[in-house]
């Protein structure tokens, strides 16, 4: 059976919410992040990313992990792009030009979006958003998004999805990645196509069922 190392307060959502919409019966093991317990290496501690029986599986210690019946996979975007290309169907690429458009977008998502979107996030979640040094954080972050999110806005005001026209795997991939800058509404509020789209993407019973989890899931 497939198998999912993560927690949801991870970057593990993105293979988490394809297997929502894929439908495909699968087998959650949590695993937290070592960071997030006092004593990670305590007897007796919650299996996490610095548990031995966890770095047996993945050494880098990093979630999600992915076990499909022996095959292991690491890296979210890749697990995601796997499950889609094996059980997506409408979800996964129809062509090998596809699948190249899919791995393009997803690597410009990791590469030129997540690091300042994460700033944003970040900023927002510690509560430093209306202070002086947290305007400041977001301030610079946003201008690094303008040209990445320019790029998608103008993608998206032609084609109605990353790829194909029709929600896919590469929809989830950079979506999960945009939203971390969503506490920041100016850089969606100046780009309709760009809002319209990640707001149609979290209105699926997919992505609701996954952020349901997620939401119930202890900070």
């Amino acid at each position: 059976m497939l198998k999912i190392y993560g927690v949801y307060r991870s970057r593990a959502t993105r293979p988490l919410w394809l297997v929502e919409e894929l439908g495909i019966p699968f087998e959650h093991v949590l695993v937290i992040q070592g960071y997030r317990l006092p004593e990670p290496m305590a007897p007796g501690a919650r299996v996490n990313t610095l548990s031995p029986e966890f770095l047996a599986i993945n050494p880098m210690g990093s979630i999600p992990s992915m076990d499909d019946d022996g095959f292991v996979l690491h890296e979210s975007l890749a697990i995601t792009l796997y499950l889609a290309r094996k059980y997506g169907g409408e979800l996964g690429p129809k062509d090998i030009a596809e699948e190249a458009l899919m791995v393009q977008w997803s690597l410009f998502a990791a590469t030129s979006v997540e690091t300042s979107a994460l700033k944003i996030s970040s900023t927002a979640a510690g509560g430093k958003a209306d202070t002086e040094e947290g305007k400041t954080e977001i301030d610079v972050a946003a201008r690094l998004l303008k040209r990445p999110f320019d790029v998608l806005e103008k993608h998206l005001s032609k084609n109605s999805h990353i790829v194909g026209n029709r929600f896919t795997a590469a929809d989830i991939n950079v979506a999960e990645v945009v939203r971390y800058a969503q506490a920041y509404a100016p850089l969606f509020d100046s780009r309709p196509a760009l809002k319209a789209w990640i707001e149609a993407a979290q209105a699926r019973p997919g992505f609701k069922a996954m952020w349901d989890k997620r939401t119930a899931e202890p900070a």
